[in-house]
């Protein structure tokens, strides 16, 4: 009888064990474009309290996230600052579908307390700092690979500015280093995304103004999950969709699916 209850109490040890380990596994990893630091964290704490699972968020440039994913990278669902890298991975079958549109981003050029740099949506300060030769570096993200630094380079080309400051520039890796460069002192300016710009740890650290939608292409952004995501990453999924993650965006001034700017 002793053995029986000893053989039962291993099964019951190892079935807890396995059921401890498969939790621990279904945290899935969501690669996430940078402008979406501060806006991703809140929801995904507010996914946690709603559902009592967890996501880990990996924050980066899209372009990056692109060739990981097409590397067999762990993430199970990523959201892009640009659409396209999302509608290349499915031609590709490597996601569940085309994804969903959950935001349209803005740009902002911002100076830190104390440059020289005067703010105006309208990039006159910056004209003004470059024919004065007040500016020595200037912030955005690289074009190469970061969505939100091709949006600033086709902003400073309609302002007629792309030549004039071209050898000012210093890129980030995505676009939340290039707030970094733009804040920090090193850099007299820059241009980042408008829900960086909202948040209260970069706020605080200069002043900012939007530069007009209809000066580069729309910042459409979409998300999708990775071929074989788990129960978590699909309910996050449907989480974003929802009423609560879409009053965090808002509130870091997305325009949002259905809604106008």
């Amino acid at each position: 009888m002793k053995l029986r209850l000893l053989g039962l109490a291993v099964l019951l040890e190892s079935a807890l064990f396995g059921i401890q380990v498969s939790r621990a596994q279904d945290v899935p990893v969501v690669a996430a474009a940078s402008d979406l630091q501060f806006a991703l964290t809140e929801m995904a704490e507010a996914f946690a309290n709603d559902t009592k699972r967890e996501v880990k968020l990996a924050f980066g440039s899209s372009g990056n996230f692109f060739r990981q994913i097409q590397q067999d990278a762990p993430f199970q669902m990523f959201l892009s600052a640009d659409e396209q890298f999302v509608f290349d991975l499915a031609a590709k079958g490597l996601t569940v579908d085309d994804g969903a549109l959950y935001a349209i981003g803005r740009i902002v050029i911002i100076a830190p307390h104390g440059s020289p740099l005067k703010i105006d949506g309208d990039l006159a300060g910056l004209k003004a700092a470059l024919a004065g030769g007040t500016l020595q570096k200037f912030a955005i993200a690289n074009p190469e690979h970061a969505p939100y630094g091709r949006r600033a380079e086709e902003a400073l080309r309609h302002a007629g500015l792309w030549d004039a400051v071209k050898s000012k520039l210093v890129f980030g890796e995505n676009v939340s280093q290039a707030a970094q460069f733009a804040t920090s002192g090193g850099a007299q300016g820059g241009i980042i995304a408008y829900s960086l710009a909202r948040s209260p740890e970069v706020a605080k650290l200069g002043t900012y103004a939007l530069i007009p939608a209809d000066w580069h292409e729309p910042s459409r952004q979409r998300m999708t999950l990775i071929k074989g995501a788990g129960e978590t990453a699909r309910s996050f999924y449907a989480f974003m969709q929802g009423p609560s993650a879409r009053a965090i965006m808002r509130r870091y001034g997305f325009v949002l699916p259905g809604e106008s700017s």
